[in-house]
């Protein structure tokens, strides 16, 4: 990971609120999950000036660490634009990963052309627990896709997310991560000591943190 792209992008998450930080007043996930962080990359598409360097950093990477790549796949929903950005800087055939099949018409979960032993790129926004990533790498493995690599912009890296990405052979190359960010928002006065060694404190364990 390239620590001045990583630093520049987490404090333009910081800075439009795509990420928001509130260890005091946790947010709620989906999942249950008390959270002391907020992740809306969506957010970033809204800044042309921001989008550009997005696609000028995920083009970057991609060349360096995915370089035989064929085809770009955007996992629905927050993958899909920045996953379309990449494909068409690259440009390389796109596709993108719904959860699971559509119920109607073609029931399709992959939208677009694949062509079995395509080397596919996935694209996503955001790591949190990597489940619905790597659901969208199944179904491209079983549509007969090469898979040689997942690129997001920003991981929560927790320690069991990265394991299971390392488990299942999947590299996985992020932006930046909470580890970048969270000195930039100490240095930008959106946090304070003892609410970094909280939200340090949740990523080893989030299930347990709000209660600990």
């Amino acid at each position: 990971m390239d620590s001045d792209l990583a630093a520049k992008l987490a404090n333009y998450l910081l800075e439009v609120k795509a990420v928001q930080l509130s260890p005091d007043d946790p947010f709620t996930w989906t999942s249950g999950i008390r959270s002391p962080i907020y992740c809306d990359n969506r957010v970033l598409l809204s800044f042309p000036e921001i989008r550009s360097f997005i696609k000028n950093s995920l083009h970057q990477v991609a060349t360096l660490e995915f370089p035989d790549s064929g085809m770009v796949a955007g996992v629905a929903t927050a993958g899909i634009a920045h996953g379309a950005l990449l494909a068409d800087a690259l440009n390389l055939p796109f596709c993108y990963v719904r959860p699971e099949p559509k119920k109607h018409g073609l029931k399709n979960q992959i939208e677009g052309r694949l062509v079995p032993g395509q080397k596919v790129l996935v694209v996503e926004d955001l790591i949190s627990t990597g489940k619905s990533s790597l659901a969208a790498v199944d179904a491209l493995l079983e549509a007969g896709a090469e898979v040689n690599g997942m690129l997001a912009l920003f991981s929560y890296n927790f320690p069991d997310t990265l394991k299971r990405f390392e488990e299942r052979n999947i590299k996985l190359i992020t932006l930046t991560d909470l580890d970048h960010l969270l000195p930039v928002a100490a240095e930008k006065g959106y946090i304070e000591g003892e609410q970094m060694e909280s939200i340090s404190r949740f990523i080893e364990d989030p299930q347990g943190w709000w209660n600990s």
